[in-house]
């Protein structure tokens, strides 16, 4: 039976009346009811009576309510825990900080302030403002994504009873992308090292170290961060297939990368940690802000020295001064940055030819799908030499003759003709596999002269089959006429009408 009291003490100056009871679990519970008459609170106390025992018999489901009370609680109390879930699934520090603020801002925008006002009409409004605004699809897919996995991880954790972002569909970020990365050429690499080589210091890295991050980034398609990780103690540089280990704390995915290299880059790479410590960084990367401008100005000089190379023609200095070649930005708006030696590292293996499943495990990409929709437009044609291939496989040529088609039994045969001729056949082939098993022993007689070594065939017209043609039942057995059987062969005669094999000796 519920109990109400007063509780003494600063907390109560009003002096509110509480209410004790036992839940339907018998756990002992009170609460104050904000209330000042005893009367209101002990209706309050009987209210919370009948609940129990709602409870205790299955007419309230203590699980809707708990999704109810889950519900209510404030979006800010949930995105703590949602936050302490990613980290747990040890996400990337920057992935859960711009996470959280694109679900604060969406939530700030459309008046969210509890779990169960979060509705699809609200957030399309605000994507719909997004777009008015003039943000790319890639920017507001990005949105939609923070906030559609913050309620499915609620639906899925029992804090709201259905997802209400179900009907909400994500942009395709391709559909109007403002920044997209162009490839270096297989050309611009040769002039972007020697003006890397040539060049001073820049952001405290020498020009042959840059030389050499560059190179490995093309190589191994590692991002900017993953090649910041690499110490002296994961490169593996001696034996015929030298590799690098970038540790899962690094990665993207948060799995552990092992990327391979070419033996002079090995070496190379061997040369430049020679006299650092295990645990030393393999490169001294300025921050990251400032690892693209010094790629670009690396980019910048190799392109001043291609123009200004000796050439004589006017025309020739023209055209390379309107060219894209080296270009930072080209005329399709396409920008070069550091990531954009990753890029070139799969677009380099597919220009190769490499197979797309194996450009998948050297880019480390989630599904082949992705592989095939950044690079698929660079694997070479193979159109021409797939029809070759199926013209071979159908087995063009000049059509067979009229006696050969005779000789399978496939002339003038109707469809009926066709499924008995099928069922003939395969008990046929059954007779044929047995007198292979056990070879008969010849008998009375010697072969006759127009026999030949391979006895020809003639097929049995079906209607002769219908009329009343019968196969000896014992393949072995010899004619009276003093002609035998050969393995695999049987003889015939003609008896009451039953169906069985329809090839016989001439």
């Amino acid at each position: 039976m519920a109990t109400v009291f007063k509780r003494g003490g600063k907390k109560n100056r009003d002096g509110y009346y509480y209410v004790a009871w036992r839940d339907h679990n018998g756990k002992r519970r009170s609460r104050c009811t904000l209330t000042t008459d005893k009367a209101a609170a002990e209706r309050i106390g009987k209210k919370l009576e009948t609940d129990v025992a709602l409870r205790r018999d299955g007419v309230i489901d203590p699980m809707w309510e708990s999704v109810c009370n889950e519900a209510n609680r404030t979006i800010e109390d949930h995105l703590e825990d949602f936050e302490a879930k990613m980290q747990a699934a040890n996400r990337d520090p920057d992935h859960i900080k711009r996470t959280t603020q694109l679900i604060r801002l969406i939530a700030e925008n459309c008046s969210f302030t509890k779990a169960a006002d979060i509705s699809a009409d609200g957030v399309a409004r605000y994507v719909s403002q997004l777009l008015d605004q003039g943000m790319a699809a890639r920017t507001r897919q990005a949105y939609l994504t923070a906030i559609k996995s913050f309620t499915k991880w609620l639906t899925a954790n029992g804090k709201l009873n259905r997802d209400p972002l179900t009907s909400i569909t994500k942009p395709d970020p391709k559909a109007d992308r403002k920044r997209e990365r162009r490839m270096l050429l297989p050309e611009e690499w040769p002039w972007l090292k020697a003006a890397t080589l040539a060049s001073e210091d820049r952001y405290g890295m020498k020009p042959a170290e840059r030389a050499l991050l560059y190179e490995t980034a093309i190589q191994t398609g590692l991002r900017s961060t993953e090649l910041r990780s690499l110490t002296r103690g994961l490169l593996y540089l001696h034996g015929d297939n030298p590799y690098i280990i970038c540790k899962a704390g690094s990665t993207k995915n948060r799995k552990q990368a092992k990327q391979y290299l070419e033996v002079g880059l090995a070496a190379a790479l061997n040369a430049h940690i020679a006299t650092k410590t295990p645990n030393a960084p393999v490169f001294a990367m300025p921050d990251r802000t400032e690892v693209a401008t010094m790629l670009r100005e690396d980019l910048a000089e190799a392109r001043t020295a291609w123009i200004k190379e000796e050439i004589k023609d006017p025309e020739e200095y023209a055209r390379r001064e309107q060219s894209d070649f080296l270009a930072a930005t080209n005329h399709e708006g396409q920008i070069f940055d550091f990531h954009s030696l990753r890029h070139t590292c799969g677009a380099w293996l597919a220009l190769a030819g490499v197979h797309p499943k194996v450009v998948q495990t050297v880019m480390r990409h989630s599904a082949i799908t992705l592989t095939l929709d950044t690079y698929g437009h660079l694997f070479p044609e193979q159109q021409a030499d797939a029809v070759t291939k199926l013209q071979h496989l159908l087995g063009a040529g000049e059509p067979e003759s009229a006696d050969s088609l005779r000789a399978t039994g496939t002339d003038m045969a109707t469809p009926a003709d066709g499924q008995i001729a099928q069922r003939l056949a395969q008990r046929g082939g059954r007779d044929s596999e047995r007198g292979h098993a056990s070879r008969c022993e010849e008998t009375d007689g010697e072969q006759s002269e127009g026999d030949s070594a391979e006895p020809s065939c003639k097929v049995i017209p079906i209607k002769a089959l219908r009329d009343g043609l019968q196969i000896d039942a014992n393949p072995c057995k010899s004619s009276r006429s003093g002609t035998r059987t050969r393995t695999g062969v049987t003889s015939h005669r003609i008896l009451s009408p039953v169906r069985l094999p329809f090839r016989h000796p001439a």
